[in-house]
């Protein structure tokens, strides 16, 4: 049974969902958006051994800070043990990632379900 989002701020809401984090970052991520969202990602990406998606469908628009909130969360999660996995459907959202090369060491799944499946089956 899946949770209804919990908007944690009007650009990011988080559920869990099979034992995954889901962090949904919505509308325009830009520096005033990736300003009031960093905080939040920080606290849910610092947790050991975390499992989590960062699900971009809702994303309107995606400039450099928000490229820095992925690469940051992917990081922190990393280096704590955990695994990380987006979601990404967005044409333009998905040049932006794969212009600066992050599709390579993070590649976008088009779903969800994708991406959780893909998490789970990661030992």
């Amino acid at each position: 049974m899946r949770d209804e989002p919990t908007p944690l701020s009007r650009h990011l809401r988080v559920r869990e969902e099979r034992g995954h984090t889901v962090l949904e970052l919505r509308g325009e991520i830009d520096i005033a958006s990736a300003a009031e969202i960093s905080p939040l990602l920080d606290r849910l990406t610092g947790r050991e051994r975390a499992r989590v998606v960062l699900d971009l469908r809702p994303v309107e628009f995606f400039d450099c800070s928000g490229l820095r909130l992925v690469g940051r969360a992917r990081h922190r999660v990393l280096e704590r043990g955990g695994r990380l996995h987006l979601v990404c459907a967005h044409p333009l959202t998905l040049r932006v990632l794969g212009v600066t090369g992050l599709t390579r060491v993070l590649p976008p799944h088009p779903t969800l379900e994708s991406a959780l499946r893909a998490s789970e089956e990661t030992p």
